[in-house]
C-alpha cells in the first residue's frame, strides 16, 4: 500500500495522530493571530507568511484535541494519573533508534536531534577530505560513525542533524528504525570511541551513541575557540556536574567541554561537598534533582548554607518537573531549572547565569 504520514501529537494525557499527505520541511516562523472571520475555528492558532510569500495556517493541537477527545482537555482520570506516576518513576527517555554501518541498533536521545533529514546524494560535495552538503544556506559537514558507514551511491541519504547556533552537523545513518520511550540503564560501558555503552531498548541490546564525540569530529575546536575568545583562554569556566547516572555524566561532559567549560563530575551530593571541603572552587554547579541519598534540593540547601560556595550559582537538571518542584527549587536557591536533554537550553542558561555573576561581581 501507499505510505501514510502521521504526525503524533500529545495534549496532556491525550495522544492523537494527524494524517498528512506530505512532510516538506521544518522552519522557524512568527505566528500571527487569525483573522476575526476564522476566530471561531478552534483548530487554527494563527497564520504565517513563508519566505516565498505564501500564507499558511498554523494548526492548534489543543483545538484539535478538544474537538476529537471525548473528555475535556485538562481532565485526568485516575488511570491517567497512575500511568503518569509510573512513567515518572521509571524516568523514561524518548530515544531515536537507527542503524549505521551494521545491523546493530544504535540510539540517541531524540531531544538532542534537531532534525531528521533525507538529502539527495548528488548534493553531497567534498572539500579538504570532508563530505559536505549545503544546508539552509551554510556548509554542513557529514560525519560517518565508522568505516563501515557509507554514503549511498544514488537516491536519498538519511541523516541526523545536530545543531548549535549557526553550526550544524549531519550524522550519516543507514535507516531510522523507531522512536521509543525507554528507561536508560547502560549495563555495559564501552571503550569504543563514539559510544557510551549498551542498554536494552525494546528488548534488544542497543549501542548508545556519544554525540559529543562526533560533534568534536565535525566542529573541531569551533566552540572552544569562540568561548576562549569571549572569556579568555586562561579563564576557563569551572563547572561542577553532579549526577548519579553515568549515562548523563558521559553524555553532558563532552558537550560542555566542547562548549568551552572545564568540567569536574561528581556522582552524588556527598562527592560534591567533599570537593568543597578540599577547597575546590567552581564558577557554577549543575546538579540533577532525582538522586538517591542526598537529592538535588538537599544538595542546594547544603551549598547555600555554607559561605564557601554560597555565592556559586546552581542550575537544576531534571527529566520531569512540575510547578511544585520549580517553586521548591527557587526556595532552596537554584538559579534556574533545565530539562536534562535540552542541550541548547542548558548552554544558554549557563551563559546567562555566568554573565549575571560577572555583572554582580
Amino acid at each position: 500500500g501507499a505510505e501514510v504520514f502521521v504526525v503524533v501529537s500529545q495534549v496532556g494525557s491525550y495522544t492523537f495522530g494527524i494524517v498528512v499527505d506530505r512532510v516538506f520541511d521544518t522552519e522557524e516562523i512568527v505566528v500571527k493571530p487569525v483573522t476575526p472571520l476564522l476566530r471561531d475555528i478552534t483548530m487554527f492558532s494563527g497564520n504565517t507568511i513563508l519566505g516565498d510569500g505564501s500564507v499558511i495556517m498554523i494548526l492548534d493541537p489543543n483545538g484539535i484535541a478538544a474537538s476529537t477527545s471525548e473528555t475535556k482537555i485538562g481532565e485526568r482520570s485516575d488511570s491517567d494519573q497512575e500511568q503518569s506516576q509510573t512513567v515518572a518513576a521509571a524516568d523514561t527517555t524518548t530515544m531515536l533508534v537507527f542503524r549505521a554501518g551494521s545491523e546493530e541498533p544504535k540510539s540517541v536521545p531524540l531531544s538532542l536531534v534537531a532534525r531528521l533529514e533525507e538529502i539527495a546524494v548528488e548534493s553531497v560535495e567534498y572539500a579538504n577530505g570532508q563530505s559536505l552538503v549545503q544546508y539552509r544556506g551554510k556548509l554542513m559537514p557529514l560525519v560517518k560513525m565508522d568505516d563501515e558507514c557509507t554514503i549511498r551511491e544514488s537516491g536519498r541519504q538519511p541523516i541526523l542533524v545536530f545543531a548549535d547556533g549557526d553550526h550544524s552537523m549531519g550524522l550519516v545513518v543507514d535507516d531510522i528504525v523507531d522512536i521509543v520511550e525507554a528507561r536508560l540503564d547502560i549495563e555495559l560501558s564501552s571503550s569504543r570511541p563514539g559510544y557510551l555503552g549498551s542498554a536494552v531498548i525494546e528488548d534488544k541490546a542497543t549501542n548508545i551513541v556519544d554525540v559529543g564525540h562526533y560533534l568534536n569530529d565535525a566542529f573541531s575546536d569551533w566552540f572552544g575557540a569562540a568561548d576562549a575568545a569571549a572569556f579568555g583562554a586562561e579563564d576557563a569556566r569551572r563547572l561542577l556536574l553532579v549526577d548519579d547516572s553515568p549515562f548523563f555524566r558521559n553524555m553532558l561532559t563532552p558537550l560542555l567541554e566542547v562548549a568551552g567549560y572545564q568540567v569536574t563530575v561528581a556522582s552524588n551530593g556527598d562527592e560534591a561537598l567533599a570537593l568543597r571541603e578540599e577547597g575546590v572552587e567552581f564558577d557554577c554547579i549543575v546538579s540533577d534533582i532525582e538522586m538517591p541519598g542526598m537529592n538535588g534540593f538537599e544538595l542546594a540547601e547544603q551549598v547555600k548554607s555554607d559561605g564557601r560556595w554560597q555565592e556559586t550559582p546552581i542550575v537544576a537538571l531534571s527529566s520531569h518537573s512540575n510547578p511544585r518542584d520549580l517553586q521548591r527549587g527557587r526556595d532552596v536557591g537554584f538559579s534556574d531549572y533545565v530539562g536534562k536533554f535540552d542541550r541548547d537550553a542548558l548552554l544558554t542558561t549557563l551563559s546567562q547565569t555566568l554573565a549575571e555573576k560577572v555583572e554582580v561581581a
